[in-house]
């Protein structure tokens, strides 16, 4: 029987910044740990492409419109 992937759970994104307004990357850390333990946080350096961060946009703002209890902020 194959052994059960590793769960991370995503605590934040820190510092994403790009080096001018037209960028078409952007660089920052994500901030991970094991889901269900105390183990402690890794922190990753990660570089996002433009087109990654507007399709995250598009999807969680999706899944927060259809979410129960989300008030968008006014």
């Amino acid at each position: 029987m194959p052994a059960m992937a590793e769960e991370w759970e995503i605590l934040t994104l820190r510092g994403l910044s790009a080096v001018d307004e037209r960028a078409e990357e952007f660089t920052g850390t994500l901030v991970i740990h094991r889901a269900g333990t105390s183990e402690p946080v890794e922190n990753i350096s990660v570089r996002i492409k433009r087109s990654i961060v507007r399709e995250l946009n598009d999807n969680l703002g999706r899944l927060l419109r259809r979410s129960t209890g989300f008030v968008k902020p006014s």
